[in-house]
């Protein structure tokens, strides 16, 4: 019987603490012979008066959400030699995460960094922390320098 491959499954956002769930997932998929999968989610556009604007603001979201998972695939690749899939989704952030899930039964284990704000450690973090049980999250201080997360990973 064959073991199953992990794959380590991150969202890739604007967030200080995303660099932190890239590189501990970038380094328990190297530990442990798995895979990564990144998934950024480019936010839904809400303006509908004049479609061409709505298109360019569109457009304007898709190349942000392809700038950020480009950098942390770089990452993930000059830190780990891994190369990992790359998913650009539309529309919000927990209703993609789930979608995907859900579609693609590879995933193993999502990795979050949880936020280190006074606002908490973030919506995702409180969803699958509260809420979502429909696989398995590591959640990891968002605060942890490339030493410690190394170390823990």
């Amino acid at each position: 019987m064959e073991a199953q491959v992990r794959k380590f499954l991150v969202v890739v956002d604007k967030t200080p603490e995303c660099k932190v769930a890239v590189r501990f997932a970038a380094r328990r998929a190297q530990h442990t012979d798995g895979r990564m999968t990144l998934l950024c989610v480019a936010a839904p556009v809400d303006f509908q008066q004049w479609g061409g604007v709505e298109e360019i603001m569109t457009d304007e979201a898709h190349r942000d959400a392809e700038a950020l998972v480009y950098d942390a695939a770089k990452i993930i690749n000059e830190l780990t030699g891994l190369t990992p899939e790359l998913i650009i989704e539309h529309g919000e952030a927990a209703e993609c995460l789930m979608e995907l899930i859900r579609r693609d039964r590879d995933i193993s284990i999502l990795v979050l960094a949880a936020g280190t704000s006074k606002d908490g450690p973030g919506p995702l973090v409180k969803l699958f922390a509260t809420k979502v049980q429909a696989i398995p999250v590591t959640i990891v201080p968002g605060n942890l320098t490339d030493t410690e997360v190394d170390e823990l990973a």
